[in-house]
């Protein structure tokens, strides 16, 4: 039976992409653990066979966390990717006033995706982040009455709280894009398929370009291209890029073949099936 590790408790959007990914699984066991880190290191030491992670939000972007940790902790490859329309929800103790909330517990992402709904309808509750949705909603019914939490629906039915607000996001078009990573290296292609890399270049003028312009050349639509701190010297930095394709398809074979002669750190991140998100559906 496959063990599959998610961003828990339960009660989070990732234990939704979770349950999704593995619906036409008919042995798995989901496993929730208490942040992101540990969860691909339980991967990592083979205490799991995948993991669920949230990866990118369109209206907040990349959860730079999972950027650092698969750039330079763990040698672990993307093997598939979901994408899930998230509703973040209000929710507070049973009988509370939520327009007279003092403390707000949820996310980093989640409390950046309803920024201007906090700024504008809460604006005397202190924001607490926590570690996940699920913790927040369980800190927020320790607290009683005068504290409220904000993530998906299913924690308020798991915690015992009142929901109050629905879809309270900044923006309707708010999705986020989970990946599956794991230790398997058999990149079955399929049909529509995505390949992401992450690298450094010299510290010179027109490095990066050069490496742009290979995409280019072989005609290869990039997809994202996102910077990090190298942890190293201040003002030098990693990429992360995303591009449509097949590592097996040659002129992707071929395209990274050149970006890893011309880089000076380079780490191919996995070739998976590339998602629907739900506005195709």
């Amino acid at each position: 039976m496959l063990k599959i590790g998610y961003l828990g408790p339960e009660g989070t959007f990732t234990q939704q992409a979770a349950q999704r990914y593995t619906r036409n699984e008919q042995e798995a066991d989901l496993v929730g653990l208490p942040n992101i880190r540990e969860t691909l290191m339980a991967v990592q030491r083979g205490e799991l066979d995948l993991a669920v992670i949230p990866f990118e939000n369109s209206l907040e972007g990349s959860v730079n966390i999972v950027l650092d940790i698969l750039a330079w902790e763990v040698d672990l490859m993307i093997l598939d990717e979901l994408v899930l329309r998230i509703s973040q929800t209000l929710m507070v103790s049973p009988g509370a006033n939520w327009k007279e909330l003092a403390e707000i517990y949820t996310h980093p992402q989640s409390a950046g995706q309803c920024r201007l709904f906090l700024e504008t309808h809460l604006p005397q509750a202190k924001l607490y982040l926590t570690s996940s949705n699920a913790e927040g909603a369980n800190q927020a019914r320790r607290k009683g009455k005068t504290a409220g939490a904000i993530g998906p629906l299913e924690a308020a039915e798991i915690f015992g709280l009142e929901t109050v607000l629905q879809d309270i996001q900044d923006k309707d078009n708010n999705f986020t894009r989970f990946v599956v990573v794991g230790k398997d290296t058999n990149h079955i292609p399929a049909a529509h398929n995505k390949t992401s890399i992450v690298f450094s270049t010299e510290h010179k003028p027109g490095s990066l370009a050069c490496i742009l312009d290979i995409f280019n050349l072989w005609d290869i639509n990039m997809t994202k291209i996102e910077s990090r701190p190298s942890r190293g010297q201040l003002g030098r930095y990693i990429f992360f890029i995303d591009i449509d394709g097949h590592y097996t398809d040659p002129d992707v074979r071929d395209a990274l073949t050149m970006v890893q002669r011309k880089t000076n750190f380079y780490k191919f991140l996995g070739s998976y099936p590339m998602a629907e998100t739900e506005q195709n559906l």
